[in-house]
C-alpha cells in the first residue's frame, strides 16, 4: 500500500508562520479577527504621515529638484566611500527585487487590484521616511580607527539618540540580521533559482549555487565593489524593465481605464469573486499593499540608511532626496509598471480548467502570474521561450542578484554593530567576521533556493516589521532633526559621542 510522503519542516511551518504574519499586518490569526485594525500598517502608515506633514509634504514639492540632483550625485562632495549617485544605486539596488515582480503579483493575489493603491500610499508616505533616513545617515556617521566612515539606523540612534538607546540599536540589528536572511537572501535566491529554473530547465538547487558564486566573487571586495557593480546594472536594468513594460500597456491602451476603475474601486469596496481570485476585504487589500509595498521599498525599514550613510557627501538634505527618489523609482514607477501589465493584459490564461481574460484572475502566482503577463504583450519565441518570458525572467535574475550584494553589506554591518558592543573587539576582528558573514551569506543563498516559497515569503513580512518597529520608534524620536536637516541646517541635533576601546574609537 502507498504511503504518502510526510511534509517537510518547511510546509509544517506554513500554518504558524502565516498566522504571525497575519496578526503582525492584519490582526487577524487563522483567518479570524483578533485586533479591531491592522497594527504593522497603523504604526508605519501614522509614523510616515507625522514625517510628511511635519515636512510640509517636502517630498512631494521637492520631487522635481531631487530628480535633477541625479546628475548632480555622480560627483563626490565630501567625506565618503562611493559617490552619492553610487549609493542611490546600492540603495536600488536593495530595493529592486523580487518585490517589484513577484511582490505585486503576490499582492494582487491577495489583495486584489486595490492592493496597488495602498502600495501607492506606503510609497508616498515612504518617501518621508526615506528623506529621514537619508539625511540621519549623512547627519550621524561613525569613523573608524582606519578613517572610513559607515552609519545607518544604529549609528544615528546611538549618536542622535545616545547611549541609553543601545538597547533599541541592538534590535535594530537582531532584526536587520533575521530580515537580512530572510528577506535579502531566501526570498531572493528562491526567486532567481525559480526564473533560472523557468528559463533554462536548471534544478533549483543547482540555480542557488551558481548564483552563490558570482555574489561571493563581487561581495569579497566589500561596499566598494558592491557600489560599482550597482551603479552599472541597476539603472540599465531598471530602464530597459521600464521601456518594456510601457510598450506592453500600449500595446493594450484600450484597457487601461478598466484596470485603474479597478485599483481605485478595490481599494474601497470588496473586490467580486472573479476567475480564480477569491473576492477580498478592503483590510486585505490595506494589508497586502502596505505589507508588499514595505517589502519592496524598505522605506521605514532602515536598510537603504545603511547604503546612503557611506556617500560622499556632508550635505544630509542632499542625501535625504536621493533617498526618497530610491522609493519612489521603486514603487511609483517600476511597481506600478509591472502591477499595470499584470492587470491590463489580455492573453490565454485558465482559473480552474475555465478560460479567463488576465493573468491576475488566473491559478499563476508569484512571479509565474507576471511572467505570463508578459508573455501575452510579447509572444513571439525565441527558443522556444516567449520574448516576454525571456525579458522579465532576465529582469528578475539580474533585480535579485544585486539585491543579494547589497542586502550581504546590511547584514554585514549589523553583525559589525554588535560585534563592537563586545569587549576586545579590533578593527582586524571586525575584517575576519566580514569574510566569515560573507561566507555564511553564500551558504544561506544555497539553502534558501529550494525552500517553499509560501514560507520564505511569510517569514520576510515577520522579518521586515522586525526591522522597521525599532526604526520607527528612533525616526519619530529624531523626527525634530529630521524636519532642521530639510531646512538646511547640516549640524541639526545633539551628537552624543564618548571616547571607547573599541572600534569605533568614538560614539
Amino acid at each position: 500500500m502507498a504511503t504518502s510522503q510526510a511534509p517537510s519542516l518547511g510546509e509544517r511551518l506554513i500554518q504558524p508562520v502565516t498566522n504571525l504574519s497575519d496578526f503582525i499586518w492584519g490582526g487577524t490569526w487563522n483567518g479570524a479577527e483578533v485586533l479591531p485594525f491592522p497594527p504593522m500598517t497603523i504604526v508605519l502608515l501614522g509614523i510616515g504621515l507625522w514625517i510628511m506633514v511635519g515636512l510640509k509634504f517636502y517630498p512631494i514639492i521637492k520631487l522635481g529638484s531631487a530628480f535633477k540632483g541625479l546628475f548632480a550625485g555622480r560627483k563626490s562632495q565630501g567625506e565618503g566611500e562611493i559617490s552619492p549617485f553610487a549609493a542611490l544605486s546600492t540603495a536600488l539596488s536593495g530595493q529592486v527585487g523580487t518585490g517589484n515582480l513577484a511582490g505585486v503579483a503576490t499582492a494582487i493575489a491577495l489583495g486584489g487590484p486595490g492592493a496597488i493603491f495602498w502600495m501607492w500610499v506606503t510609497a508616498l508616505f515612504g518617501m518621508a521616511l526615506a528623506f529621514a533616513e537619508g539625511s540621519l545617515a549623512i547627519r550621524y556617521r561613525e569613523r573608524t580607527s582606519d578613517g572610513v566612515l559607515r552609519g545607518g539606523p544604529m549609528t544615528y540612534i546611538m549618536m542622535g539618540l545616545g547611549k541609553k538607546w543601545t538597547w533599541l540599536a541592538v534590535v535594530f540589528c537582531l532584526g536587520t540580521l533575521f530580515s537580512a536572511l530572510v528577506t535579502g537572501n531566501s526570498i531572493q535566491a528562491n526567486a532567481v533559482a525559480d526564473g533560472l529554473n523557468e528559463l533554462f530547465g536548471i534544478e533549483e538547487w543547482l540555480g542557488g549555487l551558481i548564483v552563490a558564486i558570482l555574489v561571493f566573487i563581487v561581495i569579497i571586495g566589500g561596499i566598494k565593489s558592491i557600489g560599482n557593480v550597482a551603479e552599472k546594472i541597476v539603472p540599465f536594468m531598471a530602464a530597459t524593465y521600464i521601456v518594456m513594460a510601457v510598450i506592453a500597456l500600449i500595446l493594450n491602451f484600450g484597457d487601461l481605464g478598466e484596470t485603474f476603475g479597478l485599483i481605485f474601486h478595490g481599494a474601497f469596496n470588496p473586490q467580486a469573486a472573479s476567475g480564480g481570485f477569491v473576492g477580498a476585504a478592503i483590510i486585505l487589500a490595506i494589508r497586502a499593499g502596505v505589507a508588499r509595498g514595505l517589502f519592496s521599498n524598505e522605506a521605514g525599514q532602515g536598510s537603504t540608511a545603511i547604503a546612503h550613510a557611506v556617500a560622499q557627501t556632508n550635505d544630509p538634505e542632499t542625501q535625504g532626496r536621493m533617498a526618497m527618489l530610491g522609493t519612489f523609482i521603486d514603487t511609483i514607477v517600476i511597481c506600478t509598471m509591472t502591477a499595470l501589465v499584470i492587470l491590463t493584459v489580455r492573453g490565454d490564461f485558465t482559473a480552474g480548467g475555465e478560460a479567463v481574460a488576465h493573468a491576475w484572475q488566473s491559478d499563476r502566482v508569484g512571479f509565474e502570474m507576471t511572467s505570463g503577463a508578459f508573455a501575452a504583450a510579447f509572444p513571439v519565441e525565441i527558443a522556444s521561450v516567449p520574448i516576454g518570458t525571456l525579458v522579465a525572467s532576465i529582469a528578475l535574475i539580474l533585480f535579485v542578484f544585486t539585491t543579494l550584494l547589497t542586502w550581504s553589506y546590511y547584514g554585514e554591518r549589523a553583525i559589525t554593530f554588535l560585534y563592537d558592543r563586545v569587549k576586545g573587539s579590533s578593527r582586524s576582528g571586525e575584517k575576519k567576521l566580514h569574510m566569515a558573514w560573507r561566507v555564511l551569506w553564500c551558504v544561506v543563498i544555497f539553502l534558501g533556493a529550494a525552500q517553499p516559497s509560501e514560507l520564505v515569503w511569510r517569514l520576510g513580512d515577520i522579518s521586515n516589521a522586525a526591522m522597521a518597529l525599532p526604526n520607527l520608534l528612533a525616526l519619530a524620536l529624531l523626527s525634530g532633526v529630521v524636519f532642521k536637516l530639510a531646512q538646511g541646517q547640516r549640524d541639526a541635533g545633539p551628537t552624543h559621542t564618548a571616547e571607547t576601546p573599541e572600534e569605533p574609537e568614538e560614539y
